[in-house]
């Protein structure tokens, strides 16, 4: 099976930071896999900036390093990634200072092409970047592309769009979230709005609670330093758990129109909702993983890798989140996320409510409700648990199994990286996997209690060991409804 490949119009991609973690593991291989799938046209350039002074034979030769540690041999072709490193070039600049910007104008200037930013940087270079931009007269008709976090709390986040919004209107805005690139997170939207079966089934009468779990195996590793200014809440929570909520939650649109996806999700986010003190004490759980064992041995706790012995900075946070609208009213949306984990695994559980009377006896064993995981990483895929019969005689004995859409296996074609769809959704000019400005403000909105709450007490993250499901107190927060996490129910 061919994948079917769109051209698009040629362009200009700058990147910022090109030579920094995200562009070196993620940006460089999906611009090279999409230039070997064909989908790049000829006078595309790509341009990479940072501080460092690189020519262009060091600049293509950081990228072919890229491609080789990052992208599978199979993948890898020589002609195509000879072809990939003739387009790159490179300019020193300084986000913070005045080098390099004129250097960079120069370099651009003449061209008709679209113009794209990528700003592959720490958040707090993204408001000096557009200024910089703004004041060398490259903002005019350029797009803008903005990794989160956007701001720490509402009152930044507003500031950090102000700013940005002072050089790029919101249509040239693109505030990049991998995870709604991801291919399961497409097919969540398929398998709601392409298909029959679901459907009518997706609300509180049918839906006895939602479950959305994104768990890592590993530490900070070298992101400690800003790791210890986020924590989980800000750096997981906030933007991609939130966005997959509304996902799940969110109305058929009108369309897959851009503003027609973003404004379905903007009203998920409005119906949330608001945390109390109260509630904040009860629906939700912090922790911070202490030294433990993952699959390659001991591992330290998160003070020693910190180097911090005083920092209250969680590592895990588990919420219970309830949308107030007709569809879901009384049907909880249980959120968890976490450092040092046993599995490395992101899942959307989509638990259904039991079947109203049983016409088996005992002997048939437990009914056990039916269950949708729909998995964004790794093996993605969806599985529906249904009960059947245990085949042979001697009576009629039930078992839960799970009908299995691997996508590795049903479509024989590389699942892309979502950098390779967003990268190019932005050179379409196709907005609706990116987060609009009202969506970000949203979601701060109902985030904020939770971190005033936490800084307001003296109470610390509830230690956990690594390699563990995280604090006893995450499980006794769905244990209150009667409930259990994914991977203890089974």
């Amino acid at each position: 099976m061919v994948a079917q490949v769109i051209a698009v119009e040629p362009f200009d991609l700058v990147v910022f930071g090109a030579t920094g973690d995200l562009a070196i593991r993620k940006l460089i291989p999906a611009l090279y896999h999409r230039d070997a799938d064909g989908q790049i046209p000829a006078e595309a350039r790509i341009v990479g900036t940072s501080r460092r002074h690189l020519s262009d034979a060091a600049f293509r030769q950081s990228a072919q390093d890229a491609i080789v540690a990052h992208v599978s041999k199979a993948d890898q072709d020589d002609a195509k990634i000879a072809k990939f490193l003739a387009r790159l070039s490179y300019v020193a600049v300084n986000a913070t200072g005045d080098e390099g910007w004129h250097d960079l104008a120069d370099h651009l200037r003449g061209s008709d092409r679209i113009l794209v930013f990528y700003l592959s940087t720490g958040p707090d270079l993204f408001v000096p970047i557009c200024e910089k931009l703004g004041e060398v007269g490259l903002a005019d008709r350029a797009r803008v592309v903005v990794e989160k976090p956007i701001g720490k709390s509402l009152d930044s986040a507003r500031a950090v769009n102000d700013a940005i919004g002072r050089h790029f209107p919101e249509s040239r805005v693109y505030r990049i979230d991998h995870y709604l690139g991801k291919e399961t997170v497409q097919n969540l939207m398929a398998l709601r709005f392409a298909n029959s079966l679901f459907e009518p089934l997706w609300n509180a009468a049918h839906i006895d609670h939602v479950q959305i779990t994104v768990a890592e195996t590993l530490g900070v590793e070298g992101r400690a330093g800003y790791y210890d200014t986020a924590g989980a809440l800000r750096d997981m929570v906030q933007n991609h758990i939130l966005q997959l909520l509304c996902l799940v939650a969110m109305e058929p649109p009108p369309s897959l129109a851009a503003d027609a996806v973003r404004d379905e999700k903007l009203k998920v986010l409005q119906a949330l909702k608001p945390l109390t003190t109260e509630t904040v004490r009860t629906h939700s759980v912090r922790g911070q993983y202490r030294a433990g064992a993952s699959a390659t041995g001991p591992v330290p706790g998160y003070l020693e890798e910190l180097g911090n012995p005083d920092s209250t900075t969680e590592t895990f946070v588990a919420l219970r989140a309830d949308i107030a609208n007709w569809r879901w009213a009384g049907v909880p949306f249980y959120l968890r996320t976490g450092k040092r984990l046993p599995t490395r695994v992101s899942e959307i559980v989509v638990n259904f409510r039991p079947i109203p009377h049983s016409v088996f006896d005992k002997s048939a064993g437990m009914i056990r409700s039916n269950r949708l995981v729909i998995r964004l990483q790794p093996d993605e895929g969806v599985k529906l648990y249904l009960m059947i019969k245990d085949p042979g005689p001697g009576g009629m004995r039930l078992r839960r199994v799970p009908l299995d859409m691997s996508f590795a296996e049903t479509f024989a074609v590389r699942n892309p990286d979502a950098y390779e769809r967003l990268i190019m959704d932005v050179v379409r000019g196709n907005q609706t996997l990116f987060m609009r400005r009202d969506e970000v403000e949203a979601a701060w909105t109902w985030v904020e209690p939770v971190l005033q709450y936490w800084g307001d007490t003296d109470e610390v993250p509830r230690s956990y060991t690594a390699g563990t499901w995280g604090p006893t107190a995450a499980v006794t927060l769905l244990a209150r409804d009667g409930r259990t996490w994914q991977e203890e129910a089974g």
